[in-house]
């Protein structure tokens, strides 16, 4: 808006607030942000405090790790479940940490006291809140994955590029790990060849449960603002918090909770900014029959150029009959790896840091100088410069993007038969023997595919430039590349 003076602007923010979502488009105005410098303190506020009182979550982790930077105050709290804020809140100003505190984010982010916003939230409320953020002249630093959606998480891009705000996406291949650090080593030819990348993501989950109705609301939580951009649907879980990753219309199942740390490396690998050509899942939901609907155990292939991406995802037990101390010559092992990337090359692999010969000896292996991501981002802010980020919110946008390509194949696809899997990922060997993996993980859970079918995917064509689909399936692919939103909670075209 312009030339808009401050008693207007004072009005038309308290009047936006009041009608609790009355214009969600754009209820924020960005020009009057307080400058950081770099002897500034950098006032923290947190999204999204967490899922349980005594655990926390995400939320309650961020708290105490930006709390022990220098020059940083968590000075406001945010969340709709008013047991978990009040808790939190009182934990601290136990530490002497006046906090301010909030159920609706729309009310925090029209303080003048917050610098920078923490996004914990679940995933469908990432997106909202980063552009509403960017277009209060916040700062921010969002959870991953970045969006719930591929629409979203470009118009996360769009805000932070209009507003010149400095957004940061966590996932750890960009942390200190050392993995950059291992993979400019193979991209040097140090390995020869690379030859395929892997991504393994192979943790258990246990079952959510049946909950056979709908289920009550605890009186502390204010359902509406929890739910959002999302429908305002009967609780059909047992749990609400935590478990919503299971469930598409707020979570993006396992690929996109602990999968998107090793997505986003695959990516780093491949050296990709775009999103591939093709994508193609093969998955389910085995083992047990509960609330939950993403799958727990998924092959999904992502045709990058010269060298393909693979990632699996592995949500039952190691195996059923194979000792705990034998996992690393179960099929639930890939290279000894439970979770990461793999990058396979003529004369050895990569692994994490490591770097191993084609006979599996550690010849190698790198220590990080790659920045803490929280740490960066505190840079970044003071310095102003995106630049400065080793995970700006365009990295964050584009791997999760992958993510939601492989489960927009899983939500088209069919069960099938072994052999017709089989005869639809012929001529591609190392999709072939990663599905060998996947049956052999099942095999060895007392899960037969006879009579438990895997839903096949279809192989969906992507044009990398607009994030869209093209060709077969792309008009039922497309309707997944956003979603409904719920009034007055909408993602905007144009932020």
């Amino acid at each position: 808006m312009k030339n808009i003076t401050p008693a207007s602007r004072r009005t038309f923010i308290k009047g936006s607030v009041a009608a609790v979502g009355g214009v969600v488009a754009s209820p924020w105005l960005h020009p009057r942000a307080r400058a950081v410098g770099a002897n500034s303190d950098i006032r923290i506020g947190v999204v999204g405090v967490g899922s349980n009182v005594k655990i926390g979550g995400k939320g309650k982790q961020d708290i105490r790790k930006f709390r022990k930077y220098p020059g940083v105050r968590i000075v406001a709290l945010c969340d709709p479940d008013r047991r978990i804020l009040d808790a939190q809140a009182a934990e601290c100003r136990r530490l002497n940490e006046p906090v301010e505190t909030y159920s609706d984010v729309r009310k925090l982010l029209t303080g003048k006291n917050v610098d920078a916003i923490i996004v914990t939230t679940p995933n469908h409320w990432h997106a909202l809140v980063t552009i509403w953020a960017c277009q209060a002249g916040k700062h921010v630093y969002v959870q991953k994955p970045a969006s719930h959606n591929i629409f979203e998480g470009r118009k996360m891009v769009d805000a932070a590029r209009k507003y010149n705000r400095i957004v940061q996406c966590t996932n750890n291949s960009r942390s200190a790990t050392g993995f950059r650090e291992a993979l400019a080593f193979v991209k040097k030819g140090n390995l020869g060849k690379m030859l395929c990348v892997y991504g393994i993501n192979y943790k258990p989950r246990a079952s959510i449960g049946k909950a056979g109705g709908p289920q009550p609301i605890s009186k502390s939580i204010d359902y509406d603002l929890w739910s959002g951009p999302a429908p305002k649907a009967p609780l059909m879980r047992k749990h609400l918090h935590y478990d919503w990753h299971w469930d598409w219309r707020y979570g993006n199942g396992d690929l996109g909770n602990m999968g998107i740390h090793f997505m986003d490396g695959c990516r780093m690998a491949v050296g990709a900014d775009k999103l591939p050509k093709h994508v193609m899942s093969i998955g389910g939901r085995f083992g047990y029959e509960d609330d939950g609907q993403t799958p727990n155990t998924q092959v999904i292939y992502l045709d990058y150029q010269p060298v393909p991406v693979i990632f699996e995802v592995r949500g039952l037990p190691k195996s059923r009959t194979v000792p705990a101390g034998a996992w690393g010559k179960n099929m639930d092992a890939f290279r000894g790896v439970r979770t990461g990337v793999v990058v396979v090359c003529e004369g050895g692999h990569l692994s994490g840091n490591k770097i191993f010969d084609k006979a599996g000896k550690l010849v190698r292996q790198f220590a990080p100088t790659t920045p803490e991501v929280g740490a960066n981002f505190l840079q970044a802010v003071r310095s102003g410069k995106a630049s400065d980020l080793v995970a700006d919110i365009e990295e964050g946008h584009t791997s999760a993007a992958l993510v939601h390509l492989g489960n927009i194949s899983h939500r088209l696809g069919k069960t099938a038969g072994d052999g017709e899997i089989n005869e639809r990922i012929a001529g591609r060997k190392e999709l072939s023997e990663s599905y060998d993996r996947f049956k052999a993980h099942l095999d060895a859970n007392g899960v037969d595919l006879k009579t438990a079918a895997a839903t096949l995917g279809p192989m969906l064509t992507v044009d990398p430039k607009t994030e869209r689909f093209v060709g077969d399936f792309s008009d039922k692919a497309n309707k997944l590349v956003t979603r409904e939103y719920r009034k007055p909670f909408i993602v905007p075209d144009k932020v």
